[in-house]
């Protein structure tokens, strides 16, 4: 065996004599190989690498730390980006001067400018306060007592300063402010706390559609002007009262030559007769609707909390007194049954109690707004000519409306779900009804529904139908619902809009008449609208309780413009006499202006922007139990 051990890959570990060369001969080996490569020629990489700055052939290279590059290419390169820095600032300086055309948007829909003319009347309308002893009105539609700076109808001033003070009957004592009815100088409460609930309605679900015509802030000054006055009518502060101003002024003539708001023909700044104040102690319809308003309110100014509160307060204490104090206000021939009757108070119930549920989230006023006894009571389950007609004194087809709307996006279930149904079938039958398919109304030959039967002043239920029309077409598609059921037949959401949109298009205009039903829209308006303040001229001149009555009976135009006002329409053969004196075609009122305002911004606009959901919840409380809270971490 050799002494030697063996490699482990099979060959001896001893080192080979051949290998044991000194180091000294290793370096003369390397020598020899490094000039027998630099006798070879470099090429130009290579001599970057070994050669020094003096040893590089004649051609001038750019060293730029990452990389070496030839300085001519270096240099072209360079010269590039700068020449087209240059001519990309020139450029840019001369777009810079040159004038632009800038697009203008697109000019607003006929709703959007109807709808911004519609809320002046509100202006006109309303009861100004300046320290006087004359009554005086404002402009537009008319409002009472002095009026705001910014208020823009030049014609209108401060009236009626004296209102509650000058009755020494009247508990209530500062009825000074608010809204006139129509083309008097008289303050009904119970169409005029509709009107207000019909604005506020149209705030809560169409907040951005405002916004976007810019009348946010002038439709929210509008309901605070009204119901600013309606807290006053009633001891606000209380939890319990046993009373209402009702209304202030008169408007009965059939005592004979009294001065009054209609015997007298007079600018309301004018006015220096007796206005009485009417007080109710048992008035369930009239206590429940201004409930709805203030409760509607409390919604749209709910970032105002004191002020939200004050509205809750108020609408809480006039329902108990509504519910407590049964009877009609227009009972017991109150002059108010002349001009706005109360059917019944039962619908107001439904309504007023559905408000107060979404304005506080009690769920006692929930259970009473579904009570079956109260439905019945108001007609939910039986037709009638009237049934749909949604109006200031009928509001059982808003409060279904209104209802629908919760079990469509809060589904409450037991033990409202029963009642909810009902309301939502109800809500289409009533839907049905406004289709041309449907024999429940007439039209007149120029497409206009009659939901009064052919009766004079059509043109406010109209547009309470195409406003709950529109508003249950966007219920139905922000719940991902299509449309609808007629019996057999299914219809889709979008025939409840042309429904309004035929209607709303007649009043502004498309009508055999081609007269435009809303003054100031258009070029062809109704110019002797049956309005006091609008036909007597600005001139500083006080016509007396009679002198008016010239201003009154002449042929001559209004001086004044009553713009926006939604006159009352035409007959049921679509015709329409344009006279002053003949107030079923020539006055407006601000409950139908009300109606009016909630179609328009319904219709205007973005037809992909519906309603907001959430706002009229914000007081809500969910509607299903909370769930517990997650077990604990195991531990071993």
């Amino acid at each position: 065996m050799s002494m030697y051990g063996r490699d482990p890959w099979g060959g001896p570990l001893e080192i080979n004599a051949a290998d044991s060369a000194t180091d000294d001969d290793r370096s003369r080996n390397l020598n020899d190989f490094d000039r027998a490569a630099m006798s070879r020629p470099l090429d130009e990489t290579q001599q970057s690498w070994l050669l020094g700055p003096g040893e590089q052939k004649k051609k001038k290279y750019v060293d730029l730390g990452c990389i070496i590059v030839s300085r001519k290419i270096f240099l072209w390169t360079v010269g590039t980006v700068l020449a087209a820095g240059f001519l990309i600032g020139f450029i840019t300086l001369i777009v810079k001067t040159v004038p632009r055309h800038h697009h203008r948007p697109p000019p607003p829909d006929n709703y959007t400018v109807a709808l911004n003319k519609a809320l002046m009347f509100f202006n006109a309308q309303k009861f100004s306060f300046f320290h006087s002893n004359t009554c005086i009105l404002l402009t537009s539609i008319i409002t009472a007592g002095k009026l705001p700076r910014h208020n823009n109808v030049s014609w209108r001033g401060n009236s009626c300063l004296n209102d509650g003070k000058s009755d020494s009957s009247s508990v209530i004592k500062d009825l000074v402010g608010g809204y006139y009815d129509a083309g008097d100088a008289i303050k009904f409460n119970f169409p005029a706390s509709f009107a207000m609930t019909m604005l506020s309605w149209s705030v809560i679900e169409y907040s951005a559609k405002y916004e976007a015509a810019g009348e946010l802030s002038h439709i929210k000054d509008v309901i605070k002007w009204g119901t600013d006055y309606f807290l006053k009518t009633f001891n606000n502060s209380a939890d319990t009262i046993d009373r209402i101003a009702a209304q202030v002024g008169v408007g009965d003539t059939s005592g004979g030559p009294t001065p009054n708001d209609h015997y007298c023909w007079m600018r309301p700044e004018d006015i220096d007769y007796e206005r009485p104040v009417y007080e109710c102690h048992s008035c369930s319809d009239l206590g429940a609707e201004m409930a709805a308003a203030l409760a509607a309110a409390s919604i749209v100014f709910k970032d105002n909390k004191a002020y939200s509160q004050k509205l809750v307060h108020g609408a809480r204490t006039l329902f108990k007194f509504a519910r407590d104090q049964r009877g009609r206000y227009s009972a017991g021939g109150a002059d108010a049954a002349i001009f706005y009757n109360s059917s019944s108070y039962w619908d107001e119930f439904v309504w007023g109690a559905s408000w107060l549920y979404y304005a506080t989230g009690n769920t006692s006023y929930l259970q009473l707004a579904t009570n079956p006894v109260l439905a019945k009571h108001a007609g939910a389950f039986w037709g009638g000519p009237d049934y749909g007609v949604f109006s200031w004194d009928n509001k059982l087809a808003g409060a279904q409306v209104l209802l629908s709307r919760m079990r469509l996006f809060l589904s409450p279930g037991y033990p409202y779900e029963e009642i909810l149904r009902t309301f939502h079938n109800q809500t289409s039958i009533v839907m049905c009804s406004y289709l041309p398919y449907f024999t429940s109304f007439n039209r007149t030959k120029g497409g206009l529904i009659e939901l009064n039967h052919g009766r004079p002043q059509p043109l406010q239920y109209v547009v309470n139908a195409a406003f709950l029309a529109t508003l249950y077409s966007d219920y139905l598609s922000a719940s991902d619902t299509p449309g609808w059921y007629c019996g057999p037949n299914f219809y889709s959401t979008d025939v409840l809009r042309k429904f309004a949109e035929t209607q709303i298009d007649y009043i502004l205009g498309k009508n055999p008449r081609g007269m435009s039903y809303v003054v100031g829209f258009g070029n062809h308006y109704p110019k002797h609208v049956h309005h006091r303040g609008a036909s007597i001229p600005k001139n500083k001149v006080k016509y007396n309780c009679k002198g008016g009555w010239k201003w009154r009976d002449t042929s001559k135009p209004n001086p004044n413009t009553l713009v926006g006002a939604m006159v009352a329409g035409p007959d049921k053969h679509d015709g329409f006499h344009d006279v002053r004196t003949n107030y079923n075609y020539t006055e407006p009122t601000i409950a139908g202006n009300a109606g009016l305002v909630a179609a328009l911004v319904a219709l205007s606009g973005d037809k992909s922007v519906g309603i907001d959901k959430n706002t009229m919840f914000s007081a809500v409380p969910p509607m299903s139990p909370t769930p517990p809270p997650p077990p604990a971490p195991w531990k071993p």
